[in-house]
């Protein structure tokens, strides 16, 4: 893209954002093309391709062949991908209490009411059904 003879760039993660909502959408794997087509933006195939490929390693979207090309799809909803973006930042560093402690103190009080029912219903339900984060039900 040109924009006043400069290169424009998208914000980061943008296009990330657009192709998951695509294929959220879609409700079944779609391949690079498909994707494309749907993002009804000026991409290269390349670019759209390249994109779900690192999408896939990084565990975001699963992949599958169902012909000659890779088909792609979500691995979790919007919100197992902002639960699993949190488990990892918490994964990451060494004062896990420290990081949940100034996490809970700066939410809203409806947002800790809703923090404190849900850790009081999952103390409730046997451990065998519970299911990992973002598993999406799979």
């Amino acid at each position: 893209m040109v924009q006043d003879g400069r290169d424009a760039r998208r914000p980061h993660g943008e296009l990330v954002a657009d192709v998951l909502a695509v294929l959220w959408v879609a409700g079944e794997p779609l391949t690079a093309q498909q994707v494309r087509g749907a993002l009804q933006q000026k991409l290269a195939r390349t670019t759209v391709a390249t994109t779900l490929a690192r999408m896939h390693e990084n565990g975001t979207l699963e992949r599958s062949r169902p012909g000659r090309s890779f088909a792609y799809a979500p691995v979790a909803d919007a919100a197992g991908l902002a639960a699993g973006r949190m488990r990892r930042e918490l994964e990451k560093g060494p004062q896990r209490d420290l990081v949940l402690k100034r996490f809970v103190s700066s939410l809203s009080d409806d947002d800790e009411d809703v923090l404190r029912r849900l850790l009081l219903q999952a103390d409730a339900v046997p451990e065998p059904e519970r299911r990992p984060e973002g598993d999406g039900g799979r």
